[in-house]
C-alpha cells in the first residue's frame, strides 16, 4: 500500500510511543527491517544464480546445446548483473577545502580531543566549507563491505558565528553521532538509510523488466516502512548527540549554541546575504571581501529587536515529520534548559574571539580571501546581468508612474508597475497597486497570489483567499500556493489546516506525474481528436516540412487525456522517405525528431514521432478529420 503523508504521520507517532517506552527493542527491530532488505535481495541472487547453474549443469549432461538452453544462460547473467550492479553502491566523497595538520593544528587537536573522549573513530579528512553547518560523514570505500573513510565538515560562517565553547558543543554533537559510548548504532542505521536510496535506485534504473517486477512489490512495501523506523531512530539520535556534547561541555554551551545556529542562520540569510546582493543595484561587479564583511557583521551584537524576532520565530517553530531534527523548543526542552532575558543577552553578546580565529589560527585571512573570491568568480556573470536588467527595470518603473499619473493604465502596464513597485519599493508601495488590479479583474491570478502572499507575511489570515483565487485561475501554482499557506498555518499552530494543504500539495504533485506518464509516450490504442491549431501556424509548420525534402507526410492531432484536458498535448506524426542504405538496417530517426523540437517554434506541448515504423497508427490518423497538414508534392 502506497504511503502518503497521512500515513506517514500517523505510523511515525506510534513508533516513538514504541521507540520511548522500549528503545532497546526498538533499536533490534529497526535492524531487523536492514537486514530484511538485503537478505531478499541476496535470496533472489542465490536462486538466479542457482538456476544458472542448474542449466549448465543439465546441459553438461545431455551434452547438448540448444537455442531456448542459450537464451536462458543469456537472461540470467544479466539478471544477476543488474542485481549485483544495483548492490555494488559507490559513495562520492564530500566536496570541501581540505584543511591538513600542520596548518589548522587547533582544530585538528581539538576534534581529536573529543574523538578519544566519545571513543569515536579519529578522522582521516577535515574539509572547510561556505555553509552554515557542521557535519560527519562516513563514505564505505567498498560500497556494502564498508572501511570507511571518515570527514569531518566544517562551515567557515558557523566556525565565525560562534565562541570557541559553543562550536566545541557543536563539535561534540556531531561526534556523538559516531560514539562508541551512545550513538554508534544509530549511525550505521543512518548509513544504511541512505545505502538503501542507493540501492532502489540501481534496482528501479537497471533497465531490466524483470527485476522491475520482482523487487517493484517488495520495495513498495519495504521502503516507507524502513524509512519511518529509521526516521524515529535517527530522531532518537538526534537527542542522544545533544546528551553526547552535555556530557563534553555542559548544559548551558549546547543549548546556548543551538540557539545561535537558529538566530544567526536567519540573519546570514535574511539580512546579511540580502544587503550584499543588494548592492547590484548599484556595482557592476559583487563585493571582493565579502567573507571579511561576515566575519564583522558576526563577531558584533546583532540588533535586539531582530535578534527577539529571529528567536520568537525559532522557538514557535514545532517539530515534524520533514525533518530528522527536533525543533529548537524540543531540544532545549530535553536539555533542561530554561531561556531568561538575560541569558539570551549573554548568547548575543559581542564574540572577542571566534572559533575560527581560535581554529584556524593564522590561516584564517588566508581562508576568508579563498572563500572571498570563490563566491566572487561564480557569481561574476549572474551579477552583471542582474545589474542590466535592474537598471532596465528601474527605467520601466519610471517611465510606468510617469504615464500612470497622465492616463489609466492597461491592465498588463498596471501588473508590470505593481510587480515592480514590489520589487524595488517593498510590500506596503504595491499593495494599493495590487488591490487596484483586482478591482479592475477580480480573478487576477499573479495579482491575487503576490497580494495573498504579503498578507500572509504580516500575520494576516486574509492572504488565504486571494492565494485561492489565484490558485483556482492558474493550476501551475497549486503547490507553491499551498506550501505558502501550509507554513503560515503551522506558525500559527493550526496543524490539522495546514496538513489539509499538505495534503492538497502531495495529491497535486501525483496528479502531476501522472500526467507526465501519460504525456510521455503515444500507443496505437490512444485516442486522438481533431487539433484547434489556428491556420498561421499550421503554415509555418508546412514552411517547416517543405524545408526537408525527406518528409514525405505530416499529421497533427491531438491526444486524449485524462489528466489536465485543458492542457492539450499535439502528436505530430511524420512519415519519411528511407535510403537504400539506411533500409538496409532499421534507420536512426531520432536525429530528425530531435531537430524539429528544437526548432518547433509554434507548438507548445508536442510529443513528435516517426510513422514509418507504425503503419497501423497512420491508418487510424487518417480517419481524423483535419489531420493531414503536409504532403510532398508527388507522393500519396
Amino acid at each position: 500500500m502506497a504511503f502518503n503523508q497521512e500515513r506517514f504521520d500517523r505510523l511515525i507517532q506510534k513508533l516513538e510511543v514504541f521507540a520511548n517506552k522500549q528503545p532497546h527493542l526498538y533499536k533490534l527491530y529497526v535492524a531487523f527491517l536492514a537486514t530484511l532488505g538485503y537478505a531478499y535481495i541476496f535470496l533472489v541472487l542465490a536462486l538466479t544464480l542457482g538456476l544458472l547453474a542448474g542449466i549448465i549443469f543439465l546441459m553438461l549432461n545431455a551434452q547438448s546445446v540448444n537455442a531456448s538452453s542459450v537464451k536462458a544462460i543469456v537472461f540470467l547473467l544479466v539478471f544477476a548483473l543488474v542485481l549485483v550492479r544495483s548492490l555494488w553502491v559507490s559513495f562520492p566523497p564530500p566536496t570541501g577545502l581540505p584543511l591538513q595538520p600542520k596548518d589548522v593544528p587547533n582544530l585538528y587537536s581539538l576534534t581529536n580531543e573529543i574523538s578519544s573522549k566519545l571513543q569515536a573513530p579519529r578522522f582521516h579528512h577535515i574539509l572547510l566549507t561556505n555553509d552554515f553547518n557542521a557535519a560527519v560523514v562516513q563514505r564505505p570505500r567498498l560500497g556494502l563491505l564498508g572501511w570507511q573513510q571518515n570527514y569531518l565538515i566544517v562551515g567557515l560562517p558557523l566556525m565565525l558565528a560562534l565562541p570557541p565553547e559553543q562550536f566545541r558543543a557543536v563539535l561534540a554533537h556531531e561526534l556523538g553521532h559516531l560514539s562508541g559510548n551512545h550513538s554508534r548504532f544509530g549511525g550505521w542505521i543512518y548509513r544504511q538509510r541512505e545505502t538503501w536510496y542507493r540501492i532502489i535506485q540501481g534496482l528501479r534504473q537497471g533497465g531490466n523488466e524483470v527485476s522491475s517486477l520482482i523487487f517493484e512489490r517488495f520495495l513498495t512495501w519495504y521502503s516507507p516502512f524502513f524509512n519511518a523506523y529509521s526516521f524515529v531512530l535517527a530522531r532518537m539520535d538526534e537527542y542522544e548527540a545533544d546528551r553526547c556534547a552535555v556530557e563534553l561541555t555542559g548544559e548551558q554551551n549546547i543549548a546556548e549554541a543551538l540557539i545561535n545556529l537558529q538566530v544567526k542562520a536567519r540573519f546570514l540569510e535574511r539580512y546579511f546575504w540580502s544587503s550584499i546582493y543588494k548592492q547590484v543595484e548599484t556595482e557592476i561587479e559583487p563585493p571582493k571581501i565579502t567573507y571579511m564583511a561576515m566575519q564583522e557583521a558576526l563577531s558584533q551584537r546583532l540588533h535586539e529587536e531582530i535578534t527577539s524576532s529571529y528567536l520568537m520565530e525559532a522557538l514557535a517553530k514545532k517539530t515534524n515529520n520533514a525533518d530528522t531534527h527536533p525543533c529548537l523548543t524540543d531540544r532545549l526542552k530535553a536539555l533542561g534548559y530554561i531561556l531568561s532575558y538575560h541569558q539570551e543577552l549573554a548568547i548575543f553578546a559581542p564574540i572577542e574571539i571566534s572559533a575560527a580565529q581560535e581554529l584556524l589560527g593564522n590561516g584564517l585571512e588566508k581562508f576568508i580571501e579563498y572563500f572571498s573570491q570563490a563566491w566572487r568568480e561564480e557569481i561574476a556573470t549572474p551579477w552583471r546581468q542582474k545589474y542590466v536588467d535592474f537598471q532596465q527595470s528601474i527605467a520601466t518603473l519610471k517611465d510606468l508612474n510617469h504615464k500612470s499619473q497622465k492616463q489609466q493604465l492597461t491592465l498588463e502596464e498596471a501588473s508590470q508597475l505593481a510587480f515592480l513597485t514590489f520589487e524595488f519599493e517593498g510590500e506596503e508601495a504595491a499593495i494599493p497597486l495590487l488591490k487596484e488590479i483586482i478591482h479592475r479583474e477580480a480573478h487576477h491570478a499573479s495579482a491575487n497570489y503576490l497580494l495573498g502572499k504579503i498578507l500572509l507575511n504580516k500575520q494576516d489570515a486574509a492572504g488565504i483567499e486571494y492565494i485561492e483565487k489565484a490558485i483556482d485561475q492558474d493550476s501551475s501554482i497549486v503547490i507553491e500556493g499551498c506550501q505558502t499557506i501550509y507554513s503560515f498555518l503551522q506558525e500559527q499552530g493550526k496543524i490539522n489546516e495546514a496538513k489539509s494543504y499538505q495534503e492538497r500539495a502531495i495529491n497535486y504533485h501525483e496528479l502531476i506525474l501522472k500526467a507526465r506518464q501519460e504525456r510521455s509516450k503515444v500507443r496505437e490504442n490512444d485516442k486522438f481528436e481533431s487539433h484547434n491549431v489556428s491556420d498561421l501556424e499550421v503554415t509555418k509548420l508546412r514552411q517547416q516540412f517543405s524545408d526537408r525534402p525527406h518528409i514525405i507526410t505530416a499529421y497533427l492531432v491531438q491526444k486524449e487525456l485524462q489528466y489536465f484536458p485543458e492542457k492539450p498535448l499535439y502528436v505530430l506524426a511524420l512519415k519519411r522517405e528511407v535510403t537504400f542504405l539506411e533500409g538496409i538496417e532499421k534507420p536512426d530517426h531520432s536525429k530528425l525528431v530531435n531537430s524539429l523540437l528544437q526548432e518547433n517554434e509554434f507548438l507548445d506541448n508536442v510529443f513528435i514521432f516517426i510513422l514509418n515504423d507504425h503503419l497501423n497508427m497512420e491508418k487510424k490518423l487518417k480517419r481524423i478529420p483535419n489531420s493531414i497538414i503536409y504532403q510532398k508534392k508527388g507522393k500519396k
